[in-house]
């Protein structure tokens, strides 16, 4: 007994049957306005989402039977997205089964890339299928389908519109202002120059105002690491440099690829390590980007100090902090 396997048979090419659409020009009208009719039953679903979610209050009840008291604004939601996802798929099932060609079409190809006739052979099949759909001579189905298929977008559009508010120049802005004290993350304790050795690291937030509360959110745009170097081993442009004081220097600790915390410090090299991607930043150089996914340096802070020797803010960030986002300019 041999364990070679039998080859497959060729099945070969079903035969395609014949519908009443195909041979009966009233049946294939009566398909066509049923298809018509499913779609728009679809865009009516959708309008009446745009409704519910806009002009009926979430605080609105009516009684129905078996559900007894139900939200209106909700029901009208879930009815409403649900009959503009059902009808305009049944409509494009009954379309394939009543109107479009069934019979079927056959053409070898070889492995890897065809030859040029098979490939313009493959385009002129899809070219005959789109004509032989029927949409050049069916625009009512062809009307009513774009409606639908524009309409059925746009409760994906309004929900995620809604998922909070805008940011507006949030993401642009941090509490950092000229003037502001630099504080202890813990404590909230003024820091001099003369708490920084060289070699030192330090992470600080900036001062809180009469009543103002500290949030998560805060601390993550406001995060700032000080570092105090030898001033001659700074390679700054004098711009630059005058944003330092005394060799300390000042740069946003949230990441500019992924805003992870950026918090190793490699005291011989002079350079800022990310540990979720690897960036590292040269510190002698403005942060500038040495390796890794960043594209940009971390944004620096202007330091300098007030009358009581507190190290301040001379300005705010010049740039956005943290990773890239649709609306930032750099």
């Amino acid at each position: 007994m041999s364990n070679q396997l039998e080859p497959l048979a060729d099945p070969g090419v079903p035969v395609a049957t014949v519908r009443r659409a195909d041979i009966d020009p009233i049946a294939a009208k009566r398909a066509e306005r049923q298809v018509a009719l499913l779609f728009s039953l679809s865009g009516l679903g959708t309008l009446l989402f745009i409704y519910s979610f806009f002009f009926i209050k979430d605080n609105v009840f009516i009684f129905l039977p078996v559900l007894g008291n139900t939200n209106a604004h909700q029901l009208g939601i879930g009815i409403g997205m649900a009959a503009g996802l059902f009808f305009i798929g049944v409509g494009l099932v009954h379309w394939a089964k009543t109107l479009m060609p069934n019979t079927p079409a056959v053409q070898e190809r070889k492995e890897l890339r065809s030859t040029d006739a098979d490939r313009d052979g493959l385009v002129a099949t899809a070219k005959e299928g789109v004509a032989t759909a029927g949409l050049g001579r069916r625009p009512l189905i062809k009307a009513s389908l774009a409606g639908a298929a524009a309409l059925a977008g746009l409760p994906a559009v309004i929900m995620l519109r809604d998922l909070g508010p805008l940011p507006g120049n949030s993401l642009n802005e941090t509490n950092w202002k000229s003037g502001t004290k630099l504080v202890t993350e813990l404590g909230d304790r003024p820091i001099k120059a003369s708490d920084l050795e060289v070699g030192a690291v330090a992470q600080v937030l900036p001062e809180l105002l009469p009543g103002q509360k500290r949030t998560l959110e805060d601390i993550g745009k406001d995060a700032v690491l000080l570092i105090r170097l030898r001033p001659a081993e700074f390679q700054l442009d004098a711009e630059r440099l005058s944003w330092t004081h005394e060799g300390i220097i000042a740069f946003s600790k949230i990441c500019s690829h992924m805003g992870c915390a950026v918090a190793l410090y490699e005291q011989t090299t002079k350079h800022l390590l990310c540990p979720c991607h690897q960036s590292t930043f040269d510190v002698t150089r403005a942060a500038k980007v040495i390796f890794g996914p960043s594209a940009r340096p971390l944004p620096q802070l202007a330091i300098t100090v007030d009358g009581d020797g507190n190290l301040i803010a001379k300005q705010p960030f010049s740039e956005a902090v943290g990773p890239s986002f649709w609306e930032r300019s750099s």
